[in-house]
């Protein structure tokens, strides 16, 4: 997008038009399913009236083609969808479709949906820059991509084999050293927020994840059935899968990634960038519908509600015991650890949850240097700049009447300190390497 198109778009994206009618948050009950379906448990909602929107503001178009995958921290996306407020923004014809892998998302992304695929995803928050970057693209060809809100923080876990449960591992990794030598151990995608996570840990255990054990892709549904079958000794990914594996006593959780980094940004909401450029006030359109939804996920009397949508077939397909309890904060470790209320739960929306911080992407792209999946003269305040559309977020807030309380006035969360003590200040990503005992020579 030139300079001057951005402009134009970031005036007509951040104004109130007169007459129109505005969402204020979203509250229980404010808001109806557009899911012809009734939703689990004998919830039936039904299509929200639309908001009178100014035809100046209007979308472009009212179509888009969402890509998720089963993982509770989609729920924002599904319930945009089921309580109707793509179509109360003038997206009436929003459709949110299951994907079976990131790298099928990645694909599917890859086409657009004029080919086939669709236009924007519920995403690993680093997909997106190595997407832009063209270093997990065919013939790695850059597509551009934009970043237009994060979905959640925390609500990942580390899970390990129950072969192992006499360690009661947890955050130090180190014990299991020599228990898991050689043994596989998984994650969803290479470079992805998982990846990162598992590797995080292990390196700071003492682990080298790229000598001491074989770092592997799995999809996220494929998870516990690997490590029943004895495939893998540990795997990190997000929810329902880590619940599962501790309920069907298969294993236990290590962590849950928010001990390892607390408030960490976890999954995206991304677009295509050519599907933006040329239809800013839909983008717009689309991420409040999100925003909102964020909103009404992260109020407490919401989650029983929240998890009957998204455990149903057509969503997440598991049963909704093994969405609640984490999805209120209650962990059960599967050790003998409970925790009623952890404050490291997944967020939506509390704290800045779905601000997306350029601080944060700059971590995302230091870490996958570190490991050698993006190249280490990669310019990374440039190309979070690129990628990174806070402004296309502000705009949606504000439009949405967000207080500006809640709104961050600033792209950085500053200095970032991990579990083991190590910080990370994203003015000297350099810097954060060097001090790294553990990186790919």
């Amino acid at each position: 997008m030139s300079n001057l198109s951005r402009r134009k778009f970031i005036l007509t994206a951040g104004a109130t038009a007169a007459g129109t009618l505005l969402a204020h948050g979203c509250s229980s009950g404010s808001t109806t399913s557009s899911s012809p379906s009734p939703a689990a448990g004998g919830a039936s909602p039904t299509a929200a009236p639309a908001v009178n929107i100014n035809p100046a503001d209007a979308p472009e178009v009212t179509n888009a083609k969402l890509g998720f995958i089963a993982l509770t921290d989609s729920a924002p996306l599904i319930i945009a969808q089921e309580k109707g407020l793509f179509a109360k923004y003038g997206m009436t014809g929003v459709e949110v479709a299951k994907q079976a892998s990131w790298p099928v998302t990645r694909d599917n992304l890859e086409l657009g949906s004029d080919k086939g695929g669709i236009d924007g995803a519920h995403i690993l928050s680093p997909m997106p820059y190595q997407m832009a970057l063209g270093t997990i693209t065919k013939g790695n060809q850059p597509v551009p991509m934009y970043i237009l809100a994060r979905l959640n923080t925390n609500g990942q876990g580390i899970s390990v084999s129950k072969k192992y449960l006499d360690l009661k591992v947890g955050t130090d990794s180190k014990a299991l050293k020599e228990a898991i030598a050689n043994q596989k151990v998984a994650m969803t995608f290479p470079g992805g927020t998982h990846d990162l996570w598992m590797r995080y840990w292990l390196a700071a255990g003492g682990i080298n994840p790229d000598t001491d054990v074989s770092v592997i892709p799995v999809p996220p549904p494929q998870m516990v059935a690997n490590m029943k079958s004895g495939s893998m000794e540990a795997f990190c990914v997000g929810e329902p899968w880590n619940a599962q594996l501790v309920t069907q006593q298969v294993g236990y959780s290590a962590l849950i990634t928010g001990e390892l980094w607390k408030d960490h940004p976890e999954k995206a909401f991304t677009m295509r960038g050519d599907w933006v450029d040329k239809n800013p006030k839909a983008a717009k359109a689309i991420t409040m519908a999100v925003l909102e939804a964020q909103q009404w996920c992260d109020k407490p009397e919401n989650k029983e509600e929240m998890c009957q949508i998204i455990s149903q077939d057509k969503w997440l397909k598991v049963p909704v015991a093994d969405i609640l309890g984490r999805m209120k904060g209650e962990i059960d470790y599967g050790t003998g650890r409970v925790e009623a209320a952890s404050p490291v739960a997944m967020k939506f929306w509390r704290d800045n949850a779905s601000y997306p911080y350029k601080s944060h992407d700059a971590w995302f792209i230091t870490e996958n240097i570190r490991w050698g999946y993006i190249p280490a003269a990669t310019d990374i305040k440039a190309t979070v700049d690129k990628v990174n559309r806070e402004d296309i977020w502000k705009a949606a807030a504000t439009t949405l009447g967000v207080p500006a309380a809640e709104i961050p006035t600033t792209t950085s969360r500053g200095v970032e300190t991990f579990f083991d003590g190590v910080k990370f200040d994203p003015e000297k990503p350099q810097d954060y390497l060097t001090g790294l005992a553990i990186k790919k020579a």
